[in-house]
């Protein structure tokens, strides 16, 4: 449950921030149990922001308040937690690490001006977090690196860094080293490689600077001297390095200040050894948060338009200039409301200030282009459940809205006199689907609104209702995402059942054929009587239906061909055995026979339905499914794996080729019937440890193989 406090006398309270240079906006990335929550919890508490940091496992966490994150014993959400250290405010953005939740990784990215990347000293890296850090690298984001889990008995600190150099690259270098307490097992402290000082942590935060031992010399001596080329190496100075090969004794100060403009540029990646339960590194890892990130004026601002299109001028982090701010995520708390995350770009956001809010839309998710004007309520500064009354957000900033009544993610919140449209981030496409059924009729109308609010919230969602096979459909991100919807839709009060994927299938005929239609009846003194002969050919893949009369001599009267049509249509959108629509065919209605009294419209429907039934019998019809294009991005290694599979799905490949936006990875391209594409998401990423994707787009309908096609026709029979 979200609460609000405006006590600014206790823990939690926010100090006012009234300029730009005086926030840093960080988000942290990482695989799924890296330790990032714990990471975050333990800075709260470092910095007073919290009285004592939560524990994931038992769900008492700080950021993770979702019922779905306690259930699944992760992060699900992104959230925000700011602290306060030297005067800078830190927002920091807490990002799922699990790959479902790559929508909220991304919302995370876009909020922020740069990344933490949390590497376990026990587990390493998954491939998903260097494929994440070569995105970053794209957009020159800075970046450093924070070491986690150092109190585990397996943790090993320098296999860590050397596998950060080796899959991050160059200029990714530890700023401090691990020092082992009396028992040999333990981390005590820190040894700093710039001031050749100590921090220990026996006593606790803060940590008490010392000298070092004379056993700790030839190790500092040792990583000093590369870490002191590296820096030098990015400065601007360039005589430093000249200095530094002669002999000259280079001053930290001097040190101090290129590496932080390195870092700040995203040429140069710290590396701070972190333990969240005991506090060793948390004051050096702020250091580097608060000295070293770049402040919202640094950092390159998001294009603008006016809602119509038309170009408008670079943002500039100014509080007094037009209002820009962009809607990063919105969740629906039951007892709040709807919450919106917003990173203002420019401007001031006032409480009880009209604005407006546009957004680009995703007419197949649910919400279209939109425009509207509105009244912001109160704003806040959101930590984990909790809601601090705050009286302005300025350019740079983070904050909250409540109860606005139009905001989705990705909207952009405008000057009222003065509305603007902010580009939209890439948002990767839902590629499972789930089908979804209200228990009872009652369960319909909840689930219809539970479902709105849950789609204008997370982009990553797509509903869909299939007309053909009338199945609802949502499509997600994986079986995890899929999990998570499914439980904050039951918690709502919905009752629900999933049920089996249907493929919207066609039917056709294969040869020619002929039928006959006779509809005599005879009921309370009144009768039916219609009767036709039909001839059924098939057409080229595409062609649709086509209805021909050559009926002469009045055997059929010229006022019931319509009705024979309209019976024929009628047949072919039920289909046969399978339920598919009948397509592709050229129906000639040849001869037929009438009654003076007893025929009707209704009878020469009936006789037309029945007539192309019995040329189904005949004419050895065939399902059709849907072919799919699709192409996938995998890295070279999975190529292999990748293609036997699509070999396995009767995917037909139609080329290979370099991904040329990052290197190591290929693009496969293939034709699959899309059965077969209905769990890839899941098997995809299997195949390739979380890294591979795709996407897909709808090229024609194909036979199906006839063992497959009898199948269907009993399932759905």
């Amino acid at each position: 449950m979200a609460q609000k406090s405006q006590d600014k006398g206790v823990p939690g309270a926010v100090p006012a921030v009234t300029r730009p240079e005086d926030i840093r906006n960080v988000v942290l990335v990482g695989h799924s149990g890296a330790g990032k929550t714990t990471l975050v919890e333990a800075l709260l508490a470092a910095t007073g922001t919290i009285s004592r940091a939560g524990t994931v496992a038992d769900g008492t966490t700080t950021c993770d308040h979702d019922p779905a994150a306690i259930r699944q014993q992760r992060s699900v959400t992104l959230a925000c937690a700011p602290l306060v250290h030297d005067g800078i405010k830190v927002n920091l953005l807490d990002t799922p690490g699990y790959a479902d939740f790559v929508g909220e990784l991304r919302a995370g990215l876009r909020a922020a001006d740069a990344a933490l990347f949390v590497v376990s000293a026990v587990d390493g890296m998954d491939a998903t977090t260097a494929a994440l850090w070569e995105e970053c690298a794209a957009v020159n984001m800075p970046r450093a690196v924070a070491v986690s889990r150092l109190d585990h008995p397996r943790a090993d600190f320098d296999e860590a860094v050397a596998l950060c150099q080796r899959v991050f690259g160059d200029n990714v270098l530890p700023l401090y080293l691990p020092m082992l307490g009396d028992d040999g097992v333990s981390t005590a402290g820190l040894l700093g490689l710039i001031t050749r000082r100590v921090l220990d942590y026996t006593a606790g935060l803060p940590a008490e600077v010392r000298e070092p031992d004379p056993e700790h010399l030839p190790a500092i001596t040792e990583s000093r001297n590369e870490l002191i080329e590296g820096i030098i190496a990015e400065s601007e100075d360039e005589t430093l390095m000249d200095r530094y090969l002669e002999g000259t004794e280079i001053g930290t100060d001097i040190l101090v200040e290129d590496l932080e403009k390195a870092v700040a540029r995203g040429h140069f990646y710290p590396v701070v050894p972190v333990c969240a339960e005991t506090g060793v590194g948390l004051d050096a890892l702020l250091e580097v948060l608060t000295a070293a990130f770049p402040a919202p004026l640094e950092h390159d601002l998001p294009a603008v338009t006016g809602v119509d299109g038309t170009p408008r001028p670079p943002l500039a982090c100014d509080p007094a200039g037009p209002l820009v701010a962009e809607v990063v995520k919105t969740t629906i708390d039951r007892h709040v409301g709807r919450v919106s995350l917003v990173r203002v770009f420019s401007g001031t956001l006032r409480p009880e200030q009209v604005v407006h809010v546009s957004g680009h839309g995703l007419a197949d998710r649910g919400h279209p282009d939109h425009d509207a004007d509105e009244r912001v309520g109160h704003l806040y500064s959101p930590l984990g459940a909790t809601l601090r009354e705050v009286r302005a957000g300025i350019a740079g900033d983070l904050c909250a809205l409540t109860k606005s009544g139009s905001a989705e993610t990705g909207d952009t919140i405008s000057a009222k006199d003065d509305p603007l449209l902010i580009a939209p981030w890439e948002m990767p496409e839902p590629l499972l689907p789930v089908a979804i059924v209200a228990r009872t009729r009652a369960d319909e109308d909840a689930l219809a609104r539970n479902l709105a609010r849950l789609v204008a919230g997370d982009p990553t969602l797509r509903l869909h209702r299939d007309s053909e096979t009338r199945q609802l459909v949502l499509w997600c991100m994986g079986e995890a995402h899929a999990d998570v919807v499914l439980e904050r839709l039951r918690s709502g009060g919905v009752e629900l059942e999933t049920t089996p994927v249907r493929v919207a299938l066609r039917e056709t005929f294969t040869v020619p054929a002929k039928g006959h239609g006779r509809h005599v009846k005879q009921s309370g003194g009144h009768g039916q009587y219609a009767v036709c002969d039909i001839e059924v050919e098939p057409l080229p893949r595409g062609s649709g239906f086509e209805f021909v009369s050559r009926v002469v001599g009045g055997a059929v009267p010229h006022n019931y061909i319509p009705s024979v049509e309209k019976g024929i249509r009628a047949q072919l959108e039920r289909g046969l055995t399978a339920g598919a629509p009948l397509v592709d065919l050229r129906v000639t209605l040849v001869d037929g026979k009438a009654h003076s009294v007893d025929s009707s419209d209704a009878a020469f429907q009936t006789a037309g339905a029945l007539a192309l039934k019995d040329a189904a019998d005949k004419g050895q019809p065939t399902l059709l499914a849907p072919v799919d294009e699709v192409v996938i991005r995998v890295p070279d290694t999975s190529v292999g794996a990748v293609l036997g599979d699509l070999s396995g799905r009767h995917g037909r490949v139609l080329g290979t080729e370099p991904d040329t936006t990052a290197e190591g990875r290929t693009l496969v391209r293939a034709e699959v019937a899309a059965t077969e594409l209905l769990r890839y998401a899941v098997e995809l990423r299997s195949m390739t440890a979380g890294t591979g994707t795709f996407r897909r787009e709808f090229a024609r309908y194909e036979p199906m193989p006839n063992d497959q096609a009898e199948r269907v026709r009993a399932e759905r029979a």
